[in-house]
């Protein structure tokens, strides 16, 4: 799916607040994480960013000749662009997915894997006019729709937000990653209740992990509520670690603006 940075999700889980925050981040807003599928013709995944990268430092030099042999091949220059970007070189992945969206304007794999890379840049509204391109109405694609809302979200529109996140459901109902990402958008809307019940939901289905339950606990520390947030997070960290990024949440609550902040980074994946 998706010239421009494309950020590589990689935090520990620990450390304070920058842990929180930091899982809250791998939030699979834009699904990059969520193919894992090596196969280049689904939706634009860029790929899962975990698993590969050894094989990727394997293979780099090999993907990087094929690409500059036939630049102008979308699938060399795909499977190039992950293997950057799997290996933290996410400026050079970017400039590949451009040049191939240059060439290809039309391959709607490409197409949606350099809006994301926008999405990921914080280049917004440039994002949504290249993902807009990535899929058609009448064959929409769930993990596009998720990145369109969060371009949105970021732009500051929840409605619309939540409007694409509606319709990546409605293909992909019960995705937990979707769905926490629609609690975001509700929380950053303020409605409190709404994130809660969502990211509640999320948390319960099979599927949901640390990313989407760290998510919960920023509503559950929005709400006050951390004896909650603490639990839910000690079923993927040690007491020790829950406590500190619990009192790093708390922190986080005395000042609105971060803890908004933190919110959006969640959204952005």
């Amino acid at each position: 799916m998706t010239t421009a940075p494309i950020r590589t999700e990689r935090f520990p889980v620990s450390t304070g607040l920058r842990g929180l925050a930091a899982i809250a981040a791998l939030g699979l807003s834009l699904g990059l994480g969520a193919c894992n599928t090596d196969s280049v013709e689904t939706t634009g995944s860029i790929g899962d960013v975990g698993a590969p990268a050894s094989a990727a430092r394997r293979d780099l030099d090999g993907l990087a000749e094929a690409y500059k042999a036939n630049p102008g091949d979308p699938r060399a220059a795909f499977r190039y662009a992950r293997a950057l970007r799997a290996t933290d070189q996410t400026n050079q992945a970017s400039a590949v997915l451009q040049q191939a969206a240059l060439r290809n304007p039309k391959d709607t794999v490409i197409l949606g894997a350099y809006g994301k890379s926008l999405v990921e840049a914080g280049r917004y509204r440039e994002a949504l006019e290249v993902l807009s391109n990535a899929h058609t109405p009448a064959n929409p694609d769930w993990r596009i729709l998720s990145a369109e809302g969060s371009a949105s979200a970021q732009l500051g529109d929840q409605a619309r937000a939540q409007g694409f996140y509606e319709a990546a459901l409605k293909i992909r109902p019960n995705e937990p990653s979707l769905l926490s990402n629609l609690g975001l958008s509700y929380a950053l809307s303020r409605n409190l209740d709404r994130a809660e019940e969502t990211m509640r939901l999320a948390g319960s289905l099979p599927g949901a992990d640390a990313k989407v339950r760290a998510n919960l606990a920023l509503v559950l520390g929005l709400r006050g509520r951390y004896d909650e947030a603490e639990a839910v997070l000690r079923q993927d960290m040690g007491p020790q670690e829950a406590a500190a990024n619990i009192a790093s949440l708390r922190r986080m609550a005395a000042s609105p603006n971060r803890f908004k902040d933190g919110i959006a980074r969640a959204q952005r994946g």
